[in-house]
């Protein structure tokens, strides 16, 4: 099984030391590189495939969050910083994870084990869904958007739709990257998004509402 290219950029020397020790312990793991500075990190993400970065935000010479939009979006990121009021700018930047220092071994894997359930979802095709005492594959790229209704939820496959007795938060944890919340009662398909039209996503025909607290991360991540 290949391993996990990631890099540590830090400029924290004490920070770094502890990322390479908790990288080594983990055999999926391969440390690439550990930089105190973004910059001095550039050339190596311009000539490797680089899956992961540990990446402090506020750092001299460039911020975390500025380097993160230079980086190849298949290439993961996990923030790290001691300053909570940064976790906003690194989830809007669709960051895997983030991690509040001091950062224990226990919080650490379990933003790791975060990347490998994301590569299993980007694989799948389609999902089981139970529908009543019915189950039902569906095939993800012919779900357009997926509604709340109380206590249930509605997957939309063109014309048909199928309630599943779930909650959109349980969704989110298992759908691919490929999907997106955009109000408390909708995710969509962003494959299938084709505009958008004063606070309203547009599926060809379909209007789907964007939330206040989302609509800044709809039109960064769709437009």
């Amino acid at each position: 099984m290949s391993r996990t290219k990631c890099l540590i950029i830090d400029d924290e020397e004490l920070a770094r030391g502890l990322l390479k020790t908790y990288v080594a312990k983990i055999d999926s793991l391969e440390l690439v590189g550990s930089f105190e500075s973004a910059l001095d990190a550039l050339q190596i993400i311009k000539t490797e495939t680089i899956d992961l970065i540990f990446l402090d935000i506020q750092m001299p010479d460039l911020k975390g969050t500025d380097f993160a939009k230079l980086v190849d979006a298949k290439t993961k990121i996990i923030f790290t910083t001691a300053y909570s009021e940064y976790a906003l700018d690194g989830f809007e930047l669709n960051a895997l994870d983030y991690l509040l220092k001091p950062i224990t071994f226990e919080r650490f894997l379990t933003a790791v084990n975060k990347l490998e359930a994301n590569n299993s979802n980007e694989s799948q095709t389609t999902i089981t869904v139970k529908s009543g005492y019915d189950l039902h594959k569906l095939n993800l790229e012919e779900i357009t958007h997926i509604e709340s209704d109380s206590e249930y939820v509605i997957f939309y496959t063109g014309n048909n739709k199928v309630m599943s007795n779930q909650s959109l938060k349980s969704l989110e944890r298992t759908l691919p990257n490929n999907f997106m919340r955009v109000h408390r009662s909708y995710i969509v398909n962003k494959n299938k998004v084709t505009g958008l039209k004063s606070r309203d996503l547009l599926l060809s025909d379909l209007r789907i509402p964007v939330s206040d607290s989302y609509f800044e991360l709809v039109k960064k991540e769709l437009f």
